[in-house]
């Protein structure tokens, strides 16, 4: 008699399909998730935030911190719990309904699908600065092939290339650190390095503050995206939680050294340009050269972000289409050679040529409407898990299954609320059409979506 076949790996559809290959050990997704946010974008929105925040920049990135790390610590529990690719989508779906997740899951697609555009449109603006006779639709189009063909070609492919160039971020990151403190030294004495204003004005409401605060909580949008890879991730359950946490830890630390560093070489936030203020500092700390250097690193880090953030929406498309909430022949496929969800990523890539007719800010609008209603959605799901009970729920703890995640959502519907009214608008815009959808695969709710294929 013929034996069996094995059962199917979570996740899986079958033992013998195509499916995705666990290759990612807790550097690499740290990395990876490091490459996403971007870290050396700090001095990018640093004019912007310093003057929102009247000058307490690095004070804001640390009340920002403080409020990621609650969901953070809700996001590693439930990848523990369910360590299965979809992120907040999946994990709503467990907890909640099917027709919740869905409404989640379309939600984040506007944080998936237009973070990659953004870093695109960003990438190619900086590009066309230093090089004004190329055409900008160049360097978009650049950007999206590069990106999609690495990630097409494996995860382990891109996990290299991020790891390189994930280094020369973090080299010129402490390169700009180093010459603030030698700037700020000089200045002001060695003890101009130990200075609290970065932190505390007594004339500065605090009002001001929190309202750098809920800018600077965007740069750490990204943190979570590694919580897709978890079915190429080996020891899922134990890796994923751990690098989500500290992956938060670390982008908040070189965010707040950052800002903190920029504040004491350039006391004050008058700008001549607030949107290229890095770069007044820089050539002031470095002169022409370290600005040339500041330069490359930028366009090298949003080439590490893209490639990150597509890969994450090709996953989360994948998750949808193997659930058949999105047509399984195509959203569900896997590259037979490559092990990857080739199509996904192609129509992300597509998708990105709309950067062609948008700009940053009409891009960015759509996505933190997604990000923060995701990771409200996330905290309420351990809260659920918690009163739920259960074995593998026992470890959550009062704090950690109820405090911690509650804070979190008042934190997270907080800086949900406090988004321009055009970023609210589109977003409900985008959800409405959702709900819309899900009532057509529905037959107006009268049944559940698919279930789940684990």
């Amino acid at each position: 008699m013929k034996p069996s076949a094995p059962p199917a790996a979570p996740g899986q559809a079958g033992a013998h399909e195509p499916h995705l290959k666990r290759a990612l050990g807790l550097p690499s997704v740290l990395l990876f998730g490091l490459a996403y946010m971007a870290p050396l974008i700090v001095y990018g929105t640093y004019g912007v935030l310093a003057g929102a925040s009247q000058d307490t920049a690095a004070l804001a990135y640390l009340i920002a911190l403080v409020a990621i790390v609650f969901t953070a610590f809700s996001y590693g529990k439930l990848a523990r719990l369910f360590p299965v690719a979809g992120s907040a989508y999946t994990y709503t779906r467990k907890t909640f309904n099917a027709h919740l997740g869905f409404m989640i899951g379309w939600a984040t697609l506007l944080d998936y699908f237009f973070l990659p555009m953004v870093i695109w449109l960003i990438g190619a603006a900086y590009l066309g600065a230093a090089f004004p006779s190329v055409p900008t639709w160049i360097w978009i189009v650049a950007f999206i092939v590069l990106t999609s063909g690495l990630n097409i070609l494996g995860i382990e492919l891109a996990n290299r290339f991020n790891i390189v160039l994930m280094i020369v971020q973090l080299v010129i990151v402490a390169m700009f650190v180093v010459l603030c403190c030698h700037y700020a030294s000089a200045a002001a004495g060695p003890g101009g390095l130990a200075s609290a204003q970065p932190f505390f004005q007594p004339h500065v409401p605090l009002s001001a503050t929190m309202a750098g605060a809920a800018i600077a909580a965007y740069s750490y949008l990204g943190f979570d995206a590694v919580s897709t890879l978890t079915e190429e991730t080996i020891e899922p359950e134990k890796t994923i939680p751990r690098a989500i946490v500290l992956i938060a830890l670390v982008g908040g630390a070189i965010f707040v050294i950052a800002a903190y560093t920029l504040q004491l070489a350039h006391p004050g936030a008058v700008f001549k340009d607030p949107d290229s203020a890095a770069f007044e500092i820089a050539r002031k700390v470095g002169g022409d050269i370290f600005v040339s250097i500041f330069l490359a690193g930028l366009i090298l880090a949003q080439f590490a972000s893209g490639i990150s953030a597509q890969a994450s929406v090709g996953r989360l498309l994948y998750a949808m289409g193997r659930d058949e909430v999105l047509p399984k022949s195509i959203f569900g496929f896997i590259h037979p050679r490559f092990r990857t969800p080739a199509i996904n990523i192609a129509i992300a890539g597509a998708i990105g040529l709309i950067a062609l007719k948008l700009d940053v800010a009409t891009s960015t609008s759509f996505i933190n409407f997604g990000a923060f209603l995701a990771f409200t959605a996330v905290n309420l799901c351990v809260i659920r898990q918690y009163f739920a009970g259960g074995e593998k729920t026992r470890g959550f703890g009062f704090f950690g299954g109820l405090v911690f995640p509650l804070l979190g959502a008042i934190t997270d519907l907080w800086l949900l609320c406090s988004l321009e009214k055009t970023a609210l608008i589109l977003g409900a815009i985008w959800f409405v059409l959702g709900l819309a959808y899900l009532g057509w695969i529905t037959r107006c709710f009268r049944r559940a979506p698919p279930e789940m294929a684990v």
